[in-house]
């Protein structure tokens, strides 16, 4: 692609480099832009890899916005000046790396490579991002997102847990489980329920509360009920384990182990009582029927008159 208006490009890239620094030993320190551009770099960089940017958003020559758009810097947009990257090398030198580079494993420091891309993607963050797990623990943006592709993996819903699986290991066995969230069946995407570039709620959550990032779906649990079940009300994690498990509802335990963990068997009908109505012992420790849900159907809450033990 040929470089758009070139000869006005570089006067620009030398007005900008006068303006940086105006002693001349400054100017030497400045890198150099390459004479052509893209032309440039896809002289040695022909790789399926690099020519797919041609099929992606940053490529388009149409956009103003964009690395590619008219009056812009192409490939050295985001890779910085690659003069010294482009020259010629006397046999026996080593080429001087280019002044920016992506992904994992690059020398650039994260600071550096995040900076090119909040540079046009700052509102795409938010303020989110700063201070949250993923800026705290050294995530560029290229760790998780693909710019050299005609569609970036972690933007489609099918592609976007596999992108995050690379470092959320134990949410990916999670999901394998038997009773979990579509996301194998490439219905869902981990951003339904988290917001990746940070939020002011706990564990990146797309709503404020869990409840708040669950009813989203499972609108008909939001209630209000007449009569509520405490748990429900708070934290629907304490009974759902949110990525996957093996017990039916995605539920922690099984029940009645689970209902038990709160709810004493005392006094309840499924225990022998003898004369005096005093509850003695059974030979099973658990609930009539293995369930209490046989019952107590309503666990989510009940807006029944006669709903108080949430069995209609």
């Amino acid at each position: 692609m040929p470089r758009n208006n070139r000869l006005t490009r570089r006067l620009a890239g030398l007005i900008a480099c006068c303006l940086l620094a105006p002693t001349a030993a400054n100017t030497e320190e400045d890198p150099p832009y390459s004479r052509d551009g893209a032309d440039t770099c896809l002289g040695c960089h022909d790789d399926a890899e690099t020519l797919a940017l041609f099929r992606g958003k940053h490529a388009m020559p149409g956009d103003p916005r964009g690395p590619f758009g008219h009056g812009q810097l192409q490939c050295e947009a985001c890779h910085g000046p690659g003069g010294r990257h482009a020259a010629r090398v006397r046999r026996g030198e080593e080429r001087p790396p280019p002044a920016i580079e992506f992904g994992a494993g690059a020398p650039t420091a994260t600071s550096a490579q995040n900076g090119v891309c909040l540079e046009c993607h700052a509102p795409d963050v938010g303020f989110g991002w700063h201070g949250g797990p993923h800026d705290t623990n050294d995530i560029a943006c290229a760790d998780c997102h693909t710019s050299h592709s005609g569609t970036d993996a972690v933007l489609q819903t099918s592609t976007q847990p596999d992108v995050c699986y690379n470092c959320h290991k134990l949410q990916r066995s999670e999901t394998l489980k038997a009773f979990a969230h579509p996301l194998q069946e490439l219905k869902m995407g981990c951003n339904g329920c988290h917001s990746p570039h940070g939020d002011t709620a706990a564990l990146q959550l797309a709503r404020q509360t869990v409840n708040d990032t669950c009813f989203q779906c499972h609108a008909e649990k939001r209630g209000p009920h007449l009569w509520e079940h405490q748990p429900v009300t708070e934290d629907c994690t304490l009974c759902h384990a949110p990525h996957g498990s093996n017990h039916p509802g995605m539920l922690t335990q099984r029940a009645p182990l689970l209902c038990q963990s709160c709810h004493s068997q005392s006094g309840h009908p499924s225990l022998v009582h003898d004369a005096d109505g005093i509850a003695t012992a059974m030979p099973s420790q658990f609930l009539l029927g293995q369930g209490c849900m046989n019952c107590h159907g309503q666990v989510h809450g009940s807006n029944h008159p006669s709903g108080s033990k949430l069995m209609r």
